[in-house]
């Protein structure tokens, strides 16, 4: 076992891993604030007084929290892209051809799962706000954005992470999935790196101890906002 070949050198693979580790961290980081938003609003959807809005939510949360992560990846890459090239070629004969990018589309389907998933946790933690507070609130004068702004979403998003917390650890393991439509992450990284040295043990127990460094990170920083956020909380013994 020669493992100088995880140095980053020019006969080594460390700094081909390094840049893919960078590929994957970007690609969690941009599909974040995008699947919260998703299922921040879905979740207000699910507890609309709106029977289409409630329908229109449990069929996104339905649809995207079946269908595997891989499936919607696949659909994303290969089928949207050959629905509008069809409809482009369709509109004119000499159109560009629509190439989507790995990036872009391992974002937007991880966030797509990442919101029906969130959207359920941000449901649960709307449903355990006191309902007292938000009646005081209205009962005072506060508008629906200050009530929202004010009382609900401090508290939701405290309530809301735990579970938040779990879905970014999944989030951070998925990307490897964008590794089959050619984006070199780390995961493909180590696919090509196993195959040229032949030491796919080696390679990848490395992509291993970069997976595990990301989700301890990620579980000593989540772990900090918690005590954070349950600052001046009385919990009943």
């Amino acid at each position: 076992m020669d493992i100088s070949i995880l140095a980053p050198s020019a006969t080594g693979w460390g700094d081909e891993l390094l840049s893919g580790l960078w590929i994957t961290v970007s690609l969690a980081l941009t599909t974040l604030p995008f699947g919260l938003v998703l299922g921040l609003c879905f979740a207000s959807l699910a507890l609309s007084p709106s029977r289409m809005a409630r329908g229109l939510a449990a069929a996104y949360v339905t649809v995207f929290r079946g269908l595997p992560e891989l499936l919607t990846l696949f659909i994303l890459y290969n089928g949207l892209g050959m629905f509008l090239n069809t409809v482009l070629s369709a509109l004119a004969h000499d159109h560009v051809a629509v190439d989507l990018s790995p990036f872009l589309t391992g974002a937007v389907a991880l966030a797509l799962v990442f919101g029906a998933y969130a959207a359920e946790v941000f449901r649960g933690a709307f449903m355990a706000l006191p309902p007292g507070q938000i009646e005081a609130a209205f009962a005072i004068g506060m508008s629906d954005w200050q009530v929202f702004h004010r009382i609900k979403f401090p508290q939701l998003m405290r309530l809301a992470l735990p579970g938040l917390g779990n879905l970014w650890i999944n989030l951070i393991k998925d990307t490897a999935l964008v590794s089959v439509i050619a984006l070199n992450d780390v995961m493909r990284q180590g696919f090509v790196a196993s195959n040229v040295s032949k030491q796919p043990f080696l390679i990848y127990g490395a992509v291993c101890v970069l997976y595990w460094g990301l989700c301890i990170l990620s579980e000593t920083v989540l772990g900090w906002l918690e005590h954070r956020s349950n600052r001046g909380v009385r919990f009943v013994k």
